[in-house]
């Protein structure tokens, strides 16, 4: 019996054995196409940001420092106790740990990271901001964020000697604000007029619109600077381009291994900052207590009406100054964007680079590792609402670790220069 039972132990010891040896295993040469496709999720393919024709002053060093020292400016709220850094941390890869943000109130989503989101021509979970410019606006008058208004803010800048200078440099004299008859504290537009704002004349709401659209542009100059750094993964790519072998784990190629071949990620996360921009429902479930989320369908009535979009009069004279023959050429994403029933429970694709500090995941912070992540898409439940494009990936748990170990390999430290990671000095 003791003999049966070593024999027992030496086999399943070498079943081990043989499971981690798979698992660790590095892929065999990698095919033409793995290759090709290995490049394609590399940083060094991505694009130089190409220009907003909508900001005008997208690359302006002088509005980045506009919009960063507003994006650290706790002024710019109701409390004066809650600026854009409250919920997108630098220390936490712009996320605040959270499982949805808390400023003045509980906002309804998680924070996701804003790191090389000036190249999305979507923004937020649903997708219901078309510019980077315009989402910056958006947290400055939610009533559970920032819970301020625009001509409140008009007031802070035109009241602050450096911030009017600033501002005029960039965008021209601002209206009389002195005049409080005609621009009254207290006006609010959003989330609903109140009878101050209606009171106000038309041509004064315009030329508030104007500068709160500014205050965006100056913020998304500041955001547009962080970028992802050159990962694990990159210098892994790269060796493979160059013909030399890098510091990559073997558990680390063989979750890359599964990545583009087996469990298909690539399908939604493709190119080098592994997004599509394009919005699914893979079967997320809401946060407890709450009804599901309708993603995306939800948001189209709002992205078409708002003021502040591509086609919005706020983006207008830019716009046709890039194209005075066909304006709305410049506008095709929102002109030509998808709005039928597999949007129901959709929502944008996240980027998977920076993931650690990044946690808990998904819209509503339903996932509180990455762990939890891969399970959810190994098992692909049923969808609350709408239909679970995601198939079960049926994947082991050692198979589930490499993919894991190849993720967390995308983690770089953002490529910008310190200075824009802290608040301005002084």
């Amino acid at each position: 019996m003791t003999r049966l039972r070593l024999a027992a132990a030496i086999l399943i010891l070498a079943l081990v054995s043989l499971v981690i040896a798979y698992v660790q295993r590095p892929p065999d040469p990698w095919t033409e196409d793995e290759l090709n496709l290995i490049q394609s999720l590399a940083l060094y393919t991505l694009p130089p940001l190409g220009g907003d024709p909508t900001n005008p002053v997208a690359d302006s060093t002088q509005a980045a420092i506009l919009g960063h020292t507003i994006f650290f400016d706790t002024r710019f709220s109701a409390t004066a106790g809650v600026a854009c850094s409250t919920c997108h941390q630098p220390a936490l890869n712009f996320t605040d740990g959270r499982v949805v943000s808390l400023a003045i109130g509980q906002a309804k989503r998680n924070a996701p990271s804003i790191i090389g989101t000036a190249y999305s021509p979507w923004l937020y979970w649903d997708g219901r901001k078309d510019s980077l410019w315009s989402q910056a606006l958006a947290p400055l008058e939610d009533p559970d964020e920032h819970g301020g208004d625009r001509l409140q803010f008009a007031h802070i800048v035109y009241a602050d000697p450096d911030y009017r200078k600033t501002y005029e440099m960039l965008f021209g004299p601002m209206p009389n604000l002195a005049n409080r008859q005609r621009f009254p504290i207290g006006a609010r537009a959003a989330p609903q007029p109140n009878s101050l704002w209606l009171a106000m004349d038309e041509a004064d709401r315009v030329a508030v619109n104007a500068v709160f659209a500014n205050l965006g542009r100056a913020i998304a100059a500041y955001e547009r600077l962080l970028l992802p750094g050159f990962s694990r993964f990159d210098q892994y790519a790269l060796a493979l381009r160059e013909g030399y072998d890098p510091n990559y784990t073997r558990l680390e190629k063989r979750g890359l291994d599964l990545f583009i071949n087996q469990a298909n990620c690539t399908q939604c996360h493709n190119g080098p900052l592994f997004t599509n921009n394009a919005f699914h429902n893979t079967g997320l479930l809401s946060r407890p207590g709450h009804l599901p989320d309708t993603g995306r369908i939800g948001a189209i009535d709002s992205l078409q009406s708002d003021p502040f979009n591509c086609l919005g009069q706020y983006a207008a004279d830019t716009r046709q100054q890039a194209d005075p023959v066909n304006p709305q050429q410049r506008c095709a994403e929102l002109i030509f964007m998808g709005t039928g029933k597999t949007l129901v429970g959709a929502f944008r694709t996240p980027s998977l680079r920076n993931l650690a500090k990044t946690q808990p995941y998904g819209h509503a912070g339903q996932f509180e590792n990455l762990k939890s992540v891969l399970q959810h898409y190994n098992n692909a439940p049923d969808a609350m609402i709408g239909h679970n494009e995601a198939k079960p990936l049926n994947l082991w748990p050692w198979e589930l670790n490499a993919l894991e170990a190849f993720l967390l390999s995308l983690q770089a430290p953002p490529e910008v220069a310190p200075r824009w990671m802290n608040p301005p000095a002084g």
